[in-house]
């Protein structure tokens, strides 16, 4: 199982080639990440204006093809694993065509729950509400 974002890209995203600068792929990930907080773990969302702070402690993507404007593009999301405070995911992109779909790159990302304290920030254990959200998307 998965969590799917949809993006169509535009051409702020791409260089002067024309195909998508790689770094949009990175900031995909967040925005797949963030949208699957308010979608599955709003309350998440809400500590996150406090005192919760989820730090990007590893991020990578391994590129197969290119990307151009107002190419459809498919970010699938699955949680590949949840530590006592880090969340690792995985994410698959696709180009939509006619024909179906076309794989375009696959990421991870790692990110570490961490709790504002005293002007510091200390590791803290992932929040139950992420934790049950992401059950169901991790990867077998």
């Amino acid at each position: 199982m998965y969590y799917e974002w949809h993006h169509i890209i535009t051409f702020e995203e791409t260089n002067l080639v024309g195909n998508v600068y790689y770094a949009n792929h990175i900031r995909w990930q967040g925005s797949c990440r963030e949208m699957f907080l308010r979608d599955h773990a709003p309350d998440v969302l809400e500590q996150l204006y406090k005192d919760l702070v989820m730090v990007t402690t590893r991020v990578s993507c391994e590129y197969f093809n290119e990307l151009f404007a107002f190419d459809e593009v498919i970010v699938r999301m699955r949680a590949g694993a949840v530590t006592e405070s880090r969340v690792t995911m995985l994410f698959d992109y696709f180009r939509k065509t006619v024909e179906g779909e076309e794989l375009i790159a696959r990421g991870e990302q790692q990110a570490a729950c961490m709790l504002k304290k005293n002007g510091a920030t200390v590791p803290t254990p992932v929040p139950k509400s992420l934790r049950d959200a992401l059950n169901p998307y991790l990867s077998d």
